[in-house]
């Protein structure tokens, strides 16, 4: 999922029960203001166009336990503006607040992911969730963390090799 701190456009935002479920599982809070973080489902759009201007090689998918026990899961791959489907987050405000998102729904996954440190450990939901988000970022994930504690993480590749 995606968190956002202030104001301005986020496409995928959840302002509703879906966004608070994110948020309160999440502890989304700002660590200074104290303020709830604005949540919503990932938006591969962006994730994309980020990797692509600054150079990124590899993804840290954060916090996927978040998602355990979700019936189902969506992923933003397109946005409509002005009545045309697009590829890429458009660089003016204006638009960028008019974009609504396209989503896929993916299904989810009862089991807890909570705590796990090898695939072997995943629901086969979630591994197919992550591999889908790799598929559309266009980026290899080089670690999945599954839980706030450091060690519960799985590592696919040493995120510091370039």
């Amino acid at each position: 999922y995606t968190t956002r701190v202030g104001a301005g456009p986020f496409p995928t935002e959840q302002d509703n029960e879906i966004g608070e479920r994110l948020g309160t599982i999440g502890r989304e809070v700002g660590v200074n203001t104290g303020r709830a973080r604005r949540c919503g489902w990932f938006d591969s759009v962006m994730v994309r166009q980020a990797c692509a201007t600054s150079g990124v090689n590899g993804l840290a998918l954060t916090k996927l336990d978040v998602l355990d026990g979700f019936d189902e899961i969506k992923v933003c791959v397109a946005y409509k503006l002005n009545g045309k489907e697009i590829d890429y987050y458009p660089a003016g405000l204006t638009d960028q607040a008019a974009v609504e998102p396209i989503y896929e729904t993916m299904p989810g996954w009862k089991d807890s992911t909570q705590g796990a440190r090898s695939w072997a450990d995943l629901p086969a939901e979630a591994v197919k969730y992550v591999r889908r988000l790799e598929e559309l970022v266009g980026k290899p994930c080089a670690l999945v963390s599954t839980s706030p504690e450091r060690e519960d993480v799985i590592l696919m590749k040493d995120p510091f090799e370039a």
